[in-house]
């Protein structure tokens, strides 16, 4: 999708309408706000064959349908953008403990091989010492001097004797600077292995909490989807049509809604823009490129999502000359991979859904199944741009690039 409205783009530098965005995620997720339904809530079988028989009363039916359908969606929307936003946490955690991890060893092998250096001058200092004491006593030294028969040698001697002093001197500075500078890299290192234990601590528990959070999101998308696929054979029933043909259905006319409301954000945006025209204007945010979150749950086969979405072009009215132009544009968005998430903007999935929440337009598992991705983001495509090529070829008339 775009991140004009819809998405943000691949880590090649794309940018959002930050003011845009915040409207449209105030404006499109309706779907994460409602209350899910209770059991009492869904239209029974008897209620659906009844309306059948009367026009008015079928209508009436249809209307329950769909209004039970979109707070059945509701709880597992809700807990499926908490699990994507407890996972991105914990992948940023393991990160920065990765980052204090380096940082620990390397001060550690740092101050190591400053006291290695420092007892090294130490020794060379008390080898030095050791030679003056066995050769420099003034007194034994001027009676030498006194009864020498050469004392041109012995005043060589001398001076040999003030020049081993002096080393030794600048050995023992040497010695101590080097001490000092170890223990001031081992206060270092370990300071460093406090905060890395820290960060272990807390990478664990986030780690913790987006495992649990995860389980209450399958659990919530699996209830979901039981009831999504019988309110979808009521529809069905209801319209004389199909199950899947329905699913298409509502799935377009939800996508098409967000649509809309981009828009007239987008719009809004613009005319707030215009109006503070005389004020500093803050450009788009640069996006800090995709990242991936912990793939448990997620089939992450960009081989399988476009095999799949090539499958399905021809519900949508188009031919396989558009797939091409459709691999270029989730490629560049996304590499196809199902767990792509834009680190500054928070666009996920293959074709990048800004808010991410709007993919539960198109399933309770919009988090983990490409699948339910790529029919969101053809259904986007063909409400926004008409086709593949379409949205494709808007992409690339933008800089920085966005649909």
């Amino acid at each position: 999708m775009r991140r004009n409205p819809a998405l943000v783009r691949r880590p090649r530098g794309r940018h959002v309408l930050f003011a845009v965005t915040v409207l449209v995620g105030a404006l499109v997720v309706p779907v994460v706000t409602a209350a899910p339904a209770s059991a009492t809530d869904y239209p029974t079988w008897q209620d659906v064959q009844r309306a059948k028989g009367n026009e008015q009363a079928k209508q009436s039916e249809v209307t329950k349908v769909q209004a039970a359908l979109k707070s059945v969606q509701a709880d597992a929307a809700a807990k499926s953008q908490i699990a994507l936003d407890r996972s991105a946490a914990a992948t940023q955690a393991e990160a920065e403990l990765a980052q204090a991890t380096q940082t620990a060893t390397s001060l550690q092998s740092h101050a190591d091989q400053a006291a290695a250096t420092a007892k090294r001058a130490q020794t060379r200092a008390g080898r030095l010492a050791a030679d003056l004491y066995r050769d420099g006593s003034t007194d034994q030294m001027t009676t030498r001097i006194a009864t020498a028969g050469n004392p041109d040698a012995l005043l060589y001697q001398l001076g040999a004797l003030d020049q081993l002093s002096t080393t030794w001197a600048g050995v023992l500075d040497d010695a101590s600077v080097s001490a000092k500078t170890a223990s001031s890299l081992h206060d270092q290192a370990a300071r460093a292995e406090d905060e890395r234990a820290s960060l272990a601590a807390a990478a664990e528990a986030k780690a913790a909490t987006a495992k649990a959070a995860q389980q209450r999101a399958d659990a919530a998308v699996a209830s979901t989807e039981s009831h999504s696929d019988e309110l979808y054979k009521q529809l069905a029933t209801l319209r004389d049509s199909t199950a899947e043909t329905q699913r298409r259905y509502e799935v377009g006319q939800a996508v098409a809604a967000q649509a809309a409301a981009q828009a007239a954000a987008a719009q809004a945006a613009a005319q707030a823009a215009a109006a503070a025209a005389a004020a500093p204007t803050p450009s788009g945010g640069a996006s800090s490129g995709n990242a991936y979150p912990s793939t448990d749950g997620v089939a992450v086969d960009p081989a399988a999502a476009q095999a799949y979405a090539r499958s399905v072009l021809g519900s949508y009215g188009w031919g396989d000359d558009q797939f091409g132009c459709l691999v270029s544009l989730w490629t560049q968005e996304s590499g196809w991979r199902a767990n792509a998430l834009n680190s500054s903007s928070g666009a996920y999935g293959i074709p990048q859904a800004l808010p991410a929440s709007k993919l539960a337009a198109a399933g309770a598992d919009w988090r983990t199944n490409a699948q339910t991705q790529v029919n969101w983001g053809l259904a986007y495509i063909k409400s926004s741009y008409g086709t593949p090529c379409g949205a494709w070829n808007h992409e690339m008339s933008v800089n920085p690039h966005w649909y």
